[in-house]
């Protein structure tokens, strides 16, 4: 019999990873699976995180994975649920957060919830409604040139009222300071006032905590990974150092990166700055490679495998947002990044096959298509290396009967030195 409490649904593979990873901390037993398992939890879990890649995909699709995702999490006997998103609220006008949300609502006869991608420990606040990334707003930030979610409005309440059928409305920081009496009853008159999501703000992790106990048997949340530091209290877990263990790290290293974010770019090259060996991919010599017949996955491996003994080797396709828009615009945005995608997917199988058994993978589409290729179903989640990016441990169809360690890194996420601190931390 599984104690299942806490059934999330994350819209992107890194995201999830990154919401299990703040559970792991709290205390919580995680597992993290990719799509919606076709039978049941076979794992003793607190937790589980179902893995979507329905971000950026249109959002009837994204609210029929999202559902089936939230059938099968009943059927587990998940008490809660949570809906996660990006700590930079990724989306379009046409959603996919306020679609889904309201979709789930309606599943779970839910009349209220919250919203909110507060993050602290990576630098998310939310005030006044207003999203800030460190010391800037959302819209300042190079969220605005993100090349399939740009983010040109920071206000969070406008931007979800735009994609929502029901009233958006705001839990301001001088309630949340109040600790949960003063939030419930913020809720209630929310409620009254017609209200069926509110925006929560959020500068602290102390008003994470404060916002967690006021969530208690609300039968959604919707949030992105900072709230979950304030939940497993409420089931009566507290943080427990041996809920992240994970097996001994064996095998080459090595990381692919398709992200180009800025925090990314700067991964990218303080790796290539130490020395070690690091090889770009360029969209359009993939594009040109292919109408010619040659193989960019084939040539990458076949460049790194004489590498691998010597320590991490990079393969990236991150690039600046000049380089990112000329690109899309010789071959369409989502030619682009299909091509880049499988293309790094490709390596990062090949690379499993050519033994590496701990991989860094930065980006949350390019994460998601290397997961599929590497045909991993199941993720154990285990310690930190950087606030929202764990180490985890999986079973891979590319090395039969041998684990492998991967981390999935949102691109925004992770200190200049990720890349080669990963590595380090494991060991």
């Amino acid at each position: 019999m599984n104690d299942l409490v806490l059934g999330s649904i994350a819209d992107d593979f890194t995201g999830a990873t990154d919401l299990a990873n703040n559970l792991v901390r709290a205390g919580m037993r995680v597992v993290q699976v990719i799509g919606v398992p076709a039978g049941p939890l076979d794992a003793q879990a607190d937790a589980v995180v179902v893995a979507l890649k329905s971000r950026t995909l249109p959002p009837h699709e994204a609210i029929a994975q999202s559902l089936a995702a939230l059938r099968w999490l009943q059927a587990q006997g998940a008490r809660q649920i949570y809906f996660k998103y990006c700590s930079t609220f990724d989306s379009t006008a046409q959603g996919n957060i306020g679609p889904v949300a309201e979709a789930l609502m309606d599943a779970l006869g839910c009349d209220f919830t919250i919203a909110t991608p507060a993050f602290p420990d990576n630098q998310r606040t939310v005030f006044k409604g207003h999203l800030f990334v460190g010391d800037v707003l959302l819209n300042e930030s190079g969220m605005q040139h993100h090349p399939l979610t740009p983010m040109a409005d920071a206000n969070l309440v406008r931007v979800l009222q735009a994609q929502c059928r029901r009233k958006v409305g705001l839990i301001g920081y001088q309630v949340v300071a109040q600790g949960e009496a003063a939030i419930r009853a913020r809720i209630e008159q929310l409620r009254a006032d017609g209200v069926g999501l509110a925006v929560v703000d959020a500068i602290s992790n102390d008003d994470l905590v404060r916002l967690g106990p006021a969530l208690k048997g609300m039968p959604l949340v919707t949030a992105g990974s900072g709230v979950a530091i304030g939940l497993p209290a409420n089931f009566g877990i507290a943080p427990l150092s041996q809920a992240g263990a994970l097996p001994g790290a064996t095998g080459h290293q090595a990381v692919v990166a398709g992200s180009c974010s800025l925090a990314t770019n700067r991964q990218v090259q303080a790796f290539i700055q130490t020395g070690q060996p690091a090889l770009r991919l360029d969209p359009l010599e993939i594009a040109a490679g292919q109408a010619a017949g040659t193989d960019a996955a084939a040539g990458a491996l076949a460049w790194a495998k004489p590498l691998l003994g010597q320590g991490p080797v990079l393969i990236y396709s991150s690039a600046e947002p000049g380089a990112v828009r000329s690109t899309q615009e010789q071959l369409g945005v989502e030619a682009a990044g299909a091509l880049v995608e499988r293309a790094l997917a490709a390596i990062a199988r090949g690379l499993v096959e050519l033994g590496v058994r701990q991989l860094v993978v930065a980006g949350g589409e390019t994460s998601g298509a290397c997961i599929t290729a590497l045909g991993i179903s199941q993720l154990k989640i285990g310690a930190q290396i950087d606030p929202g990016v764990p180490w985890c441990h999986a079973s891979s169809e590319a090395a039969p009967g041998q684990g492998l360690h991967l981390a999935l890194k949102s691109g925004n996420f992770g200190a200049d030195d990720f890349f080669s601190k990963a590595f380090k931390y494991l060991t």
